[in-house]
This record gives structure tokens, C-alpha cells and sequence, in this order.
């Protein structure tokens, strides 16, 4: 059975990875650790955005922030301290994986642990429409240029 999906159709080409990365992203529904996303401020060539994650309880080596093509992973990673005898163990000692996709053009600029909240900050330039024109090569081995088509 053939499964069908939004770049199923015929004049989608070449965006397999896309597709995979976004179905590997589905699966990781939890909703631990909260966070925000917010947009600083845009202008005509750039747009700044910051991701917030609640990580209350993580010190800055128990987290990592990897950029692998165009996906950000955040890790966390917190053990129990077994040293301690707890009357009550309520806060739990958790670890998460948490997966963004990037534009294409999008980086990070730099990211902050303060408060418990960890922040990344992201830039994404205003990406330059490129047209260009193709030739075709007829039997003749020619190379024939159409006339520029106008939008």
C-alpha cells in the first residue's frame, strides 16, 4: 500500500528528505520541556527569531546543542543524585531530545542558560529569488535560448 503524503504529488521533486525529517519530527509529540518561539524583530533583509526552552533544573553540561543540516537538536540530559534519602521525590530527573527545522539560510547566532530558561537565538537572512533562463540543445547539437519569460 502506497503511502500518501502532502509532497506525494508528481511536481514535488527531490523533497524526500524533507518528508522524512518532518515524519521523524511527528513522532516525538512530548511536551517536555516547554518553550517559546518568538520573533525579535524583522526588517527587509533579515529576521530574527528566539527559541526559549524551560529547563529548570539543568546545568549548562547536562545540555547540548547540535546543528545537523538543517535541524536543531537540543538534548537534556539530568541524572538523580542517588546520595540524597527524599521524603517526598516529586521532581523527576528527566532527559529530552527536542527537534526544530531550520529554513533553508537560517542560523543560530548564539544561545544563553539564565534562570532556567535556555534561549537560542536564530537569524535567517531574506532569502534572493533567483530565476535563470535554460537552453536547450536540438538534434543539431545547437544550443537555442528562448526569450526571457516575464512573470
Amino acid at each position: 500500500m502506497t503511502h500518501v503524503t502532502p509532497f506525494s504529488n508528481p511536481f514535488l521533486l527531490g523533497f524526500e528528505t524533507v518528508e522524512k525529517t518532518l515524519r521523524r519530527i511527528s513522532k516525538t509529540g512530548e511536551a517536555y520541556p516547554a518553550y517559546n518561539i518568538e520573533r525579535l524583530h524583522k526588517n527587509d533583509d533579515t529576521n530574527h527569531i528566539r527559541i526559549t526552552l524551560a529547563v529548570a533544573g539543568f546545568k549548562v553540561n547536562n545540555l547540548n546543542i547540535l546543528l545537523d543540516d538543517n535541524q536543531l537538536i537540543i538534548h537534556g540530559k539530568q541524572t538523580d543524585n542517588q546520595n540524597h534519602q527524599y521524603l517526598y521525590h516529586g521532581i523527576a530527573a528527566r532527559q529530552f531530545q527536542r527537534t526544530f527545522v531550520l529554513a533553508e539560510g537560517m542560523y543560530v547566532t548564539n544561545a544563553e542558560l539564565k534562570n532556567g530558561l535556555l534561549s537560542i537565538n536564530l537569524h535567517q537572512p531574506k532569502s534572493k529569488k533567483q530565476i535563470k533562463q535554460i537552453p536547450i540543445k536540438v538534434s543539431s547539437g545547437e544550443l537555442y535560448q528562448s526569450q526571457s519569460v516575464k512573470e
